[in-house]
């Protein structure tokens, strides 16, 4: 179970309410479906179990004197307070009616038969109106008496009020058996410290990147926990926000639908440059039967060997080979059932093998597309010259292994989306006028005042790190005197080295020379800052290198 230890401590997302979707058609289009699903289910829901509500209502009946219908006022979307609905589950009485807002296990204010009902959750059928009217939805936050509203801090509060509450929600399927969790006597202050801060988390997060699509996987999930023999189920968070329904619809039938329209695409274009040369009267249903043939023996492949499952907007190129490998052996599979097939007359198999290469390269363009577009905007503006990058302009200091790791940073996280990197320089002779990492080698080190003044540089990246510490300070000394700011990238390798445990014997060559190399640059280090006058630093790093030769 998640909790917070303290509510009033709780972390507050950034800026959650800037990332809420902005208005757009596609959340539009969103909003339309999501409230026709409201209303089918509601309206089928009510319809189908209302034998079930008459047989609740004589079971209250009989059960305790009273309504048979309970009315909350409950906060809804904007603030606006209803009346929520739910079937009555305590006694009729004064102590039930003034009593605390929040019900504890083995509360007695509960009926027997109410028991059951919360057990089963039965009694939050009547809610089914709620969404009908168009106060609830079948999936959003649980909506809140309004004494704990007022008690929630603003940003969440103008979170889960900007949509409508629900039914169930994540919250909910984690927090389903809340009331076996509140033994205390101190009711209030229990729930408001232990539970309503994560319960106001999970929703939160869920309002954030809500779709009909994540809709979907907590009525599923909500439907698993309701059974007898799953109620025990401890729900995974993540799946709560990406459940089974969210995985077939992204991994498995979105790629089907993009693949089937590719391959349908590359037969048409190979049927109209197959008919230039000569007749072909193969029908268009054919055509169609073929594609579907591809696409979902694709799709099959991929599901089998896991391709469905790579993150295309970070994948190596590698796996572009891969594609091609699985492509061909569904285009051979084809044309053998293209021939043998007793029902149509047979396509030309150099038509079939040019529809294959065509879907290849559709199956290609589509996968990688963000870094195409990328790449080709990039070489655009470096053809184009003196025109700017977007973002902040970067020069990166070193062209070794750490500026391999920067490359990573720029090309492959959302942080390069806000810088544009010029160029790199390194006093390596051997790489001058070379391209590293896609980066063009602009200079040397000492043309760094230079390149900042002219390329307009904001940021320097500084990655060398197997120098001396002259070398080390020379160069920095250099980066500082420009205008330009400067960060540090560290040594990840050296630390990936240290936390692998790869110690050579203390007899070989390789660890003698390693030593020494240590031990001559903690001498120059050693040196440079005594002659500074540096005789506190000098201690420190005294005792630093001791310490690294115990350790």
């Amino acid at each position: 179970m998640i909790k917070d230890s303290v509510y009033g401590g709780m972390k507050p997302i950034n800026s959650r309410l800037n990332t809420l979707k902005k208005s757009s058609f596609l959340s539009r289009v969103d909003a339309i479906l999501r409230r026709l699903l409201d209303i089918i289910a509601a309206s089928l829901g009510l319809i189908i179990l209302s034998p079930t509500f008459l047989w609740i209502a004589f079971a209250i009946k009989r059960d305790s004197p009273g309504p048979v219908f309970y009315r909350g006022q409950r906060v809804g979307r904007g603030g606006k307070e209803f009346g929520i609905l739910k079937f009555r589950t305590m006694y009729d009485d004064e102590k039930s009616h003034n009593g605390s807002k929040v019900t504890a296990q083995d509360d007695p204010r509960i009926t027997p038969l109410g028991k059951k009902l919360r057990d089963n959750k039965a009694n939050e059928l009547p809610q089914l109106w709620n969404v009908l009217v168009g106060e609830m939805s079948l999936v959003g936050p649980r909506p809140e008496d309004p004494e704990f509203v007022k008690k929630w801090p603003e940003e969440e509060k103008k979170i889960l009020l900007s949509v409508r509450p629900g039914i169930t929600s994540p919250a909910t399927i984690v927090y389903r058996y809340e009331e076996s969790l509140l033994t205390s006597t101190n009711l209030m202050q229990e729930y408001l410290k232990n539970i309503l801060p994560s319960k106001l988390r999970l929703d939160t997060l869920y309002v954030q990147d809500r779709n009909i699509v994540n809709d979907l996987d907590v009525i599923f999930w909500t439907a698993i926990a309701l059974l007898p023999t799953m109620r025990e189920l401890a729900v995974p968070e993540h799946q709560l926000y990406w459940g089974p329904v969210s995985r077939l619809t992204v991994r498995y039938i979105s790629w089907l639908f993009i693949d089937s329209f590719i391959s349908m695409v590359a037969i048409s274009i190979s049927g109209i440059i197959w008919r230039l040369s000569g007749p072909l009267d193969v029908g268009v249903s054919y055509s169609i039967l073929i594609a579907i043939c591809i696409s979902w023996t694709f799709s099959i492949v991929n599901w089998i060997f896991g391709l469905n499952k790579v993150e295309w907007s970070r994948a190596p190129a590698a796996e572009a080979f891969t594609l091609g490998i699985f492509t061909s052996l569904v285009t051979l599979a084809v044309i053998y059932l293209n021939l043998i097939n007793p029902w149509f007359p047979p396509l030309p198999v150099s038509m079939v093998v040019m529809s294959g290469i065509l879907s290849f390269m559709g199956f290609v363009l589509i996968r990688y597309r963000e870094r195409l577009i990328t790449g080709i905007a990039s070489r655009w503006l470096r053809f184009r010259g003196g025109v700017r990058g977007v973002g902040e302009r970067v020069l990166v200091v070193g062209a070794g292994q750490n500026s391999a790791l920067a490359s990573w940073l720029f090309g492959y996280t959302d942080f390069g989306r806000a810088i544009s990197v010029v160029g790199m320089v390194d006093d390596d002779p051997r790489k001058q006028g070379m391209r590293i990492d896609g980066h063009p080698l602009l200079g040397t080190t000492s043309d760094i005042p230079r390149l900042v003044a002219e390329r307009d540089i904001g940021l320097i990246f500084f990655t060398i790190d197997n120098i001396n510490f002259q070398q080390r300070e020379r160069i920095l000394s250099i980066c500082q005197s420009t205008p330009a700011r400067i960060v540090l990238l560290p040594d990840i390798l050296e630390i990936l080295k240290k936390e692998m445990k790869i110690v050579p014997k203390p007899d070989s060559d390789f660890y003698l020379s390693e030593h020494n190399g240590k031990m001559d640059l903690f001498l120059n280090e050693l040196q440079v800052l005594l002659e500074k006058n540096q005789v506190e630093a000098a201690r420190e790093r005294l005792a630093a290198f001791r310490q690294s030769i115990q350790g």
